[in-house]
């Protein structure tokens, strides 16, 4: 037999190396796909039972709205080689203040009253809701730690990217920021309430603009054609009806998985913005634009949350 054929590939013996130094990350990634599955199958067996909720229709609506926003972002990029770098770190602090402001408003105190009217404590609706964050945290820490992917300012990272082309390294990166806005899409009409989805899709929509716009003139940037770096862009948003759905599984079933799934949706969204978002707007030395576009989009996300609510 060829010995080399049973040789551990590079992408699972980088892996392998990444779990051992990281063995806590590996841990609690472990443990939030473990919740995540348990949260779909309770889902999947009331729909086998016939009990199927609207929320499943909204949040599929809501994530095809996502990801029309990001395709109509990306599609300036086929003839906008580039933008000043201070409007593009503005336009991502835009997004942030946005993503900020749901995660506040439309998913964390939702999610805080839904605990409470279920567990008749103030306390302990809060350590639902703290619970279902800290799953979502731990969900995205683990996938940026142990998935291989590229951002256009820090380069490659993750085990087995050297395998992979630079393509696929941008579409990882981006997935990692569409999936948790799909998953809060479909958690907050999960229960078939407008009130909580419709200002959250609103916001993940509007956002999406101007973060398809830069994802695209970022790899424009990294040296791929428009056309490339546009359909890149544009395929990454499908990420948000998938997310969507995914979202609406995890939060349907038992009353509990409610107020969990607007914390854990919650909580990647959190971790998305603070460990990549800010960063990236605060890279280029065009901090006071960021911050202004960040408190511009937290602004209008309040004032839809209350309009829309």
């Amino acid at each position: 037999m060829d010995n080399a054929s049973t040789l551990p590939s590079p992408w699972s013996a980088q892996l392998r190396e990444q779990i051992q130094a990281r063995p806590l990350t590996a841990l609690g990634l472990l443990v939030a796909l473990i919740a995540v599955l348990l949260l779909l199958l309770q889902s999947l067996v009331m729909l086998a039972a016939g009990d199927i909720s609207p929320g499943v229709r909204y949040g599929l609506i809501g994530g095809v709205a996502g990801f029309a926003a990001t395709a109509l972002g990306a599609l300036p990029a086929l003839f906008l080689r580039s933008v000043p770098q201070r409007v593009e770190d503005g336009m991502l602090g835009f997004a942030a203040g946005m993503m900020l402001a749901a995660s506040a408003f439309s998913l964390l105190l939702p999610g805080l009253e839904a605990a409470e009217g279920i567990t008749g404590d103030g306390f302990l609706a809060a350590v639902v809701v703290v619970a279902g964050m800290t799953l979502g945290v731990l969900l995205m820490l683990g996938l940026d730690q142990f998935t291989p992917h590229e951002h256009d300012k820090t380069g490659p990272c993750g085990p087995g990217h050297e395998s992979c082309s630079r393509v696929w390294l941008f579409v990882f990166a981006i997935a990692l920021h569409n999936l948790p806005e799909g998953m809060a899409i479909g958690v907050s009409f999960s229960q078939g309430d407008m009130a909580v989805g419709l200002p959250l899709t609103t916001a993940i929509a509007l956002q999406d603009i101007p973060e398809g716009l830069a994802v695209a003139l970022a790899m424009c940037a990294a040296g791929f054609r428009p056309s490339v770096a546009v359909l890149v862009a544009i395929g990454s948003g499908l990420l948000e009806p998938l997310g969507a759905l995914l979202g609406v599984g995890l939060a349907s079933g038992m009353a509990i998985a409610y107020p969990i799934g607007l914390g854990l949706a919650a909580g990647a969204m959190l971790f998305v913005v603070s460990h990549e978002v800010i960063p990236e707007t605060h890279r280029n030395g065009h901090q006071t634009y960021a911050t202004l576009g960040l408190m511009a989009g937290f602004a209008l996300m309040m004032t839809l949350d209350t309009a829309l609510g």
